[in-house]
């Protein structure tokens, strides 16, 4: 999704991953012909990820994992990214721009008292992330953007690991969300019922942030939660609660339309058959 927004915006793009191919959402879409498609394993050796990783003058990273094993989270979390940013530093010393995704600042105040001791594996690699997409560019916070979303949503399926939430539900959970009444709640309460209570972010957000924020020649900044990320990307407000109740009043006419002449229509028959079976 990343690599669709930046070709939009006329720039060479390299996609690095495991498969090297691409994605199956993507099948058969003309712009996938402009990005070239690499294979690497980015805990594999440096020579092979440099070979993979080119001389960007812009890197994005959305590598992340999630599950129970504190080792796994760290390493899928923070070494891969390490690894990553470090292979692009070592290609371009002269690096303009680095976008990250990371974690809500929100979700983050939640690993102390709300979340199982192994997450602290996956909050200690965005950490190790985060140093290391500033390290790429040598410290210069205005070089780098990093993308903090609490849960992003989109694509058309659902799924439990990774956790995954299709667009129609997200984007009306959304737009529910944004309710000035949701926002005074979530203001209000502690924790994990705080995050659940804040919009989630549509894929399509995130994408088009990194996207704007990598091609751009202003200062960069950090984008923390769902409002800030949706103001930057540019992208349209999520109108999937109103498209829902739209669509199930447009039913409810089409059915009471139906209903009001096939009704009759069936009464009639009733007592048409009815009459035939008292002759």
């Amino acid at each position: 999704m990343i690599s669709l927004h930046i070709v939009e915006k006329g720039a060479s793009v390299t996609s690095v991953s495991k498969s090297g191919t691409i994605p199956t959402w993507a099948n058969n879409e003309e712009w996938t012909g402009k990005v070239a498609w690499m294979r690497a394993d980015l805990l594999s050796s440096q020579e092979t990820l440099d070979s993979a990783v080119g001389t960007p003058d812009a890197v994005v990273s959305c590598v992340g994992v999630v599950g129970t094993d504190a080792d796994e989270l760290l390493k899928g979390n923070g070494n891969a990214n390490v690894a990553a940013f470090n292979s692009a530093k070592r290609c371009n010393p002269n690096l303009q721009r680095v976008a990250y995704v990371s974690v809500s600042s929100e979700v983050d105040a939640c690993k102390e008292n709300w979340l199982p001791e192994f997450f602290n594996g996956y909050f200690e690699g965005k950490i190790m992330a985060e140093e290391a997409a500033l390290n790429a560019v040598d410290g210069d916070t205005k070089k780098v953007c990093l993308v903090k979303p609490t849960f992003i949503y989109g694509g058309d399926s659902f799924g439990l690991l990774p956790p995954r939430v299709n667009y129609e539900y997200g984007s009306g959970v959304e737009e529910l969300l944004m309710n000035p009444v949701f926002k005074f709640l979530a203001d209000k309460t502690p924790g994990l019922i705080k995050v659940a209570l804040m919009p989630p972010v549509c894929v399509d957000s995130v994408a088009a942030a990194c996207a704007v924020a990598v091609m751009s020649k202003s200062d960069l900044s950090t984008l923390d939660g769902t409002d800030e990320i949706n103001a930057y990307s540019g992208q349209p407000q999520s109108t999937g609660l109103t498209d829902a109740l739209t669509f199930a009043k447009e039913k409810g006419i089409e059915f009471y339309d139906w209903a009001k002449v096939e009704v009759p229509k069936a009464i009639d028959t009733i007592k048409e058959k009815a009459d035939e079976l008292q002759k």
